[in-house]
């Protein structure tokens, strides 16, 4: 009688096979930082990565600090005054009284200078009054001598500062002077101009050349 071969054990399941429940060896965290016995290139090249992200931690950093201090500027106390900034409407009100002062003032033609000095003396105060005066009879002689005509149209008026009581602006003019028996020539102009308000109206004090 021939005796039974014993059945094959499974390796998962031998006497010899770890048991199911054994616990997986700890495995350390992935880390960009070479090991201690790394080579020497792999060192320096970690190294590089570090210094770069250090560099460009420091670069977004000196913008933010440039950006806040760009920000107290605007937001500081000058600023904070100034309605050119923040007061559309105060702003475009000055604009159009001063431009139209301008015009006024420096339009003339040879019968009607006395019209452009009235203009003046409601238009003007201060120093830009002075000097107005000092040579506006200069003009109405050359005025009646050439028979010229002077047409001032203002281009662009922008405003630098405006508070409760003054405003300065810059503002670029074309001036188109003709003469009798002549063709007209035009001239571009730019002036710096300060303003009061005065009994609610604006009034320039002091025109410069620029």
């Amino acid at each position: 009688m021939r005796t039974p071969l014993p059945a094959p054990r499974h390796p998962a399941t031998g006497d010899d096979a770890a048991p199911a429940s054994a616990a997986a060896p700890d495995v350390p965290p992935a880390s960009d930082a070479p090991p201690p016995d790394a080579p020497p290139g792999r060192r320096r090249g970690a190294r590089s990565r570090t210094v770069v992200a250090l560099v460009l931690i420091l670069a977004l950093l000196g913008c933010g600090a440039g950006l806040l201090v760009r920000a107290r500027q605007l937001t500081g106390a000058p600023a904070l005054h100034n309605r050119a900034l923040t007061d559309t409407e105060a702003t475009s009100r000055v604009v159009d009284e001063v431009g139209g002062a301008l015009a006024r003032v420096f339009s003339y033609g040879p019968g009607d200078t006395a019209t452009t000095r009235q203009a003046a003396r409601r238009l003007l105060a201060g120093r830009a009054a002075r000097q107005y005066e000092a040579l506006f009879g200069q003009v109405e002689q050359r005025a009646a001598q050439q028979r010229l005509t002077l047409t001032t149209h203002v281009v662009r008026a922008g405003v630098t500062r405006l508070d409760d009581r003054g405003a300065q602006l810059l503002v670029f003019l074309d001036q188109v002077a003709q003469r009798a028996g002549k063709p007209a020539t035009t001239v571009a102009a730019q002036l710096s101009v300060t303003a009061e308000l005065h009994e609610g109206h604006w009034r320039i004090v002091d025109i410069r050349s620029r």
